[in-house]
């Protein structure tokens, strides 16, 4: 059976379409790659922040589904997703950032000997900053050429999600037996798991926590994780692994952008299966123009005009735009 390359996306829900899009670009750093609508739910914008090109394995994705309450953090849930930066050096030069733009932030920690700083957003959505310095494994993405981040200092791909759940012994199957990845270290309440060539972009940090309450998805929280595998095949493959343990799952699901499947092995905590391509660049747009108009995949391209009149209208054009990068002293 094919091991699990590491993390392809996170979906995540937020407060506002328009809020988000400016935390990721003009603070984040992060290039908007694909401006879309939720293919459920089509009066729902969906957008894709990653690297300079979209690579998998570097994107964060946004709901903004119409009246849904504030998340309730707890147990059982996606509890925070994270990003490379390629030195410890860059997380420092991150602290300064985010001081400046007023973000809530942690000083730079240790977890796992690999240094980290968490931070949030305005819906208090959990992040955290991994350095790459000393951490080998799957490689990382490009940094976003014409962002406001030196590029030395830039994202460059998804680091460790980070799970809390209140059975650790059935999380622990659930990675480690169905899901092929190897549990390495514990550390605390954390215990440390890795697919594939390992390090910050292939790996899962599961908190056990028996005394919180059941989290409540809602704006703030976590929708799914997807995790990388090569192809429609290698997808195949999978499906007949969960249907051969009995475990729910979606079958094949085409987004267009990548190949699905979903699967709630552990009950509270959707997965992903999402293929490598074709990527964000197989449709209308081209590599200057990623993310400025609203993108649609071809089941629903003849309801353009209908979608339009639904979703409302989001100014992301950045080709016309020069970011300054950003620098500060020390």
């Amino acid at each position: 059976m094919e091991q699990l390359k590491g993390i392809h996306h996170v979906t995540a829900i937020t407060s506002s379409a328009e809020k988000i899009y400016d935390f990721f670009t003009n603070i984040l750093g992060m290039r908007l790659v694909k401006k879309t609508v939720n293919q459920d739910d089509i009066q729902t914008y969906h957008l894709f922040f990653a690297d300079d090109v979209g690579n998998p394995g570097t994107d964060m994705t946004f709901f903004d589904f119409k009246g849904i309450a504030k998340a309730k953090k707890g147990t059982n849930e996606i509890a925070r997703t994270s990003f490379r930066v390629a030195s410890d050096r860059a997380l420092s030069y991150w602290v300064k950032r985010f001081n400046h733009y007023g973000i809530v932030h942690s000083s730079v920690e240790t977890v796992f000997g690999r240094k980290v700083v968490y931070f949030e957003d305005f819906d208090e959505q959990a992040y955290a900053l991994f350095s790459d310095e000393s951490v080998s494994g799957v490689s990382a993405g490009i940094p976003w050429k014409k962002g406001p981040v030196p590029n030395e200092f830039a994202i460059i791909g998804l680091g460790p999600i980070f799970l809390r759940v209140n059975r650790l012994d059935a999380m622990d199957t659930v990675l480690s037996e169905h899901m092929l990845m190897e549990k390495i270290a514990n550390e605390g309440h954390l215990t440390l798991y890795v697919m594939g060539e390992g390090g910050n972009g292939a790996s899962v940090i599961v908190e056990e926590d028996n005394a919180l309450p059941n989290a409540q998805q809602g704006y703030g929280s976590v929708h799914h994780v997807a995790f990388r595998i090569e192809d429609k095949k290698a997808l195949d493959l999978w499906t007949d692994r969960l249907n051969m343990i009995g475990a729910p799952n979606s079958g094949f699901v085409e987004r267009f952008y990548f190949k699905s499947l979903y699967t709630r092995l552990y009950r509270e905590i959707l997965f992903e299966f999402a293929t490598e391509g074709p990527g964000f660049m197989s449709d209308e747009e081209t590599y200057e123009t990623l993310g400025e108009t609203l993108a649609l995949p071809p089941k629903l391209k003849d309801h353009r005009s209908y979608i339009e009149s639904v979703v409302r209208p989001i100014d992301t054009v950045r080709s016309t735009k020069v970011f300054e990068k950003e620098t500060y002293d020390d």
